[in-house]
């Protein structure tokens, strides 16, 4: 397993800084609308014409991906059951005030020219949106895929693992058991190729999605793995128990763990299955 820490320097002058992630549902019987309006104008239009963003990419939830999902509440996510569409966006070291700024400017703007909607009708409701400052990597192989790369590699899927450690754990603690503890015995020989450790930026004020720092903010973290296989076939091995081994680690609760598989561009696939 090797670790690449945000701090690394770049090998080759190209360096993940911070991510931007956006979960989202679609308003009943809006599903096929919804994904069109994404990806055929915001996923473009609101982040990947923006400056410093160099990657970006689509997940979906299906109603048994979803059935695989805990707890049904927290904190963090008032109902698990909601959050069908992820998106990623990858943002480079050092640019993230230009990036954010630019990206929040533009949504304005779109949702003051009538684009932050599909088909003249609201679309979509907010689950979670948030800017995440990436921390770490931890790749299963000693060459794998670097994590400027994990969201241009075809994985087959990904999940969201967010947790909240208690009061009197550090972050350097829960990073140093996540690395000497218990990803050293999740990820080798498994499906998990590639676990990106994020920490959470607080949205400006004047976002669309902001959204008051919630008690316990600056103890959260988020882990998203990318997965070779569809999480389906992997959760029980590798994501049913990450709960109960957080408890038992004394490393706080998981407050949201979510597998999902990639969008197919152009087609609405799995627009019906969610």
């Amino acid at each position: 397993m090797r670790i690449v820490r945000a701090e690394d320097e770049a090998e080759y002058g190209v360096a993940l800084g911070s991510i931007l992630v956006s979960l989202l549902e679609p308003e009943p019987g809006q599903g096929v609308a919804f994904h069109r309006w994404y990806e055929r104008d915001h996923f473009y239009a609101g982040c990947m014409v923006g400056p410093w963003f160099f990657a970006g990419r689509r997940f979906v939830a299906t109603r048994d991906l979803k059935a695989l999902r805990y707890p049904e509440r927290s904190s963090t996510i008032a109902d698990s059951a909601l959050g069908s569409y992820l998106a990623l966006y990858w943002m480079h070291r050092d640019h993230h005030e230009a990036a954010e700024r630019w990206a929040v400017d533009k949504v304005l703007w779109l949702g003051e020219n009538g684009r932050m909607e599909g088909n003249g009708k609201t679309v979509h409701a907010t689950v979670h949106a948030s800017f995440y400052r990436y921390h770490w990597a931890a790749c299963r192989d000693e060459d794998g895929v670097p994590p400027e790369l994990g969201l241009d590699h075809p994985f087959a899927g990904a999940v969201m693992l967010m947790s909240d450690r208690p009061e009197g754990v550090s972050d350097e603690a829960r990073d140093a058991w996540l690395l000497e503890e218990h990803l050293p015995a999740l990820l080798p020989g498994s499906a998990a190729a590639l676990c990106l450790s994020l920490n959470p930026l607080e949205l400006p004020e004047e976002s669309p999605a902001y959204a008051p720092r919630p008690e316990g903010f600056e103890r959260r973290s988020l882990q998203i793995y990318f997965l070779d296989e569809d999480p389906r076939a992997c959760w029980e091995t590798l994501f049913a128990q990450q709960g109960a081994s957080f408890a038992k680690a004394g490393m706080g609760e998981v407050s949201f763990a979510a597998g999902f598989i990639p969008t197919i561009p152009g087609s609405d696939r799995y627009a019906d299955e969610i």
